[in-house]
């Protein structure tokens, strides 16, 4: 079984800033965004588009370098560990952070497993644990899948086979950008399903980034983003379906909304 659990803090963020250049004009995707994700939590971030949850994750992820603050995985700060190099930096990320898209960037021509083993052959087979692979193929149900590249695999069986890549470094923590866009809504149930028992089985710390109540619903804590702000957030543990917590999560954007516009 996967030794998950690091005890130290998993995600630790401060005072994060990013801007990007539109022309002439600076925007702040990102303004002074702080957030701490304790071991074994599972946080949904929420936000419109636009609202900065996608650049957010990236940045948890080492993918891109904020203008200001810091990002700490494990205790590890990643905008240093850049500094000193890029390599360092990627093969931290390909150990210890399991990232899943909307995109499931599975390389055509690999099978199911080779796709699952990209980032232990990119590690040279650095602390390959034949066991653990075979106990997630057989956890995602992709025992008889295995074998098929990607175009003979359904959308939820590509996703499915993202997770077990994601997961196959045994890694800190799991981030997820609107990991849901392209499945049906059975297979993105399906899919949450999968990380919810990864979360509740092995403890694994999971960040996900969505803007759809069903999704949310199945994290233990929402983070509302709002212009690259942290508006708001709130434990689902009182609300009893997605419908309630859409509810409240609109009523929190709007309450944001009508203090910026009294400013």
């Amino acid at each position: 079984m996967s030794q998950s659990g690091n005890p130290t803090l998993p995600l630790r963020i401060e005072r994060l800033t990013k801007r990007f250049r539109q022309g002439d004009t600076v925007v702040e995707a990102l303004r002074g965004v702080s957030l701490t994700v304790a071991g074994g939590q599972f946080v949904a971030v929420m936000g419109a588009s636009g609202s900065g949850k996608s650049t957010l994750l990236h940045l948890m992820a080492g993918l891109t370098r904020p203008d200001e603050g810091r990002v700490l995985v494990d205790g590890a700060d990643l905008v240093a560990m850049a500094d000193r190099s890029d390599r360092e930096l990627t093969r931290f990320r390909r150990c210890r952070i399991g990232l899943v898209f909307q995109a499931f960037n599975l390389i055509p021509t690999l099978t199911a497993e080779q796709n699952i083993l990209l980032p232990i052959l990119a590690n040279g087979h650095a602390g390959f644990d034949q066991g653990w692979l075979e106990e997630l193929i057989a956890r995602l149900g992709l025992g008889d899948r295995r074998g098929h590249r990607p175009d003979a695999l359904s959308g939820g069986e590509q996703q499915r086979v993202a997770i077990a890549r994601a997961l196959v470094t045994d890694p800190s923590i799991i981030l997820a950008d609107e990991p849901t866009g392209s499945l049906d809504s059975a297979s993105g149930q399906e899919f949450c399903r999968l990380l919810k028992q990864q979360n509740e089985d092995y403890g694994r710390t999971i960040v996900v980034v969505t803007h759809e109540p069903t999704v949310a619903m199945w994290a233990s804590r929402v983070v509302v983003l709002r212009d690259g702000q942290v508006l708001s957030e709130f434990d689902t543990a009182g609300f009893h379906d997605a419908h309630s917590l859409a509810a409240h999560y609109h009523d929190i954007v709007g309450v944001g909304s009508a203090v910026e516009e009294s400013r």
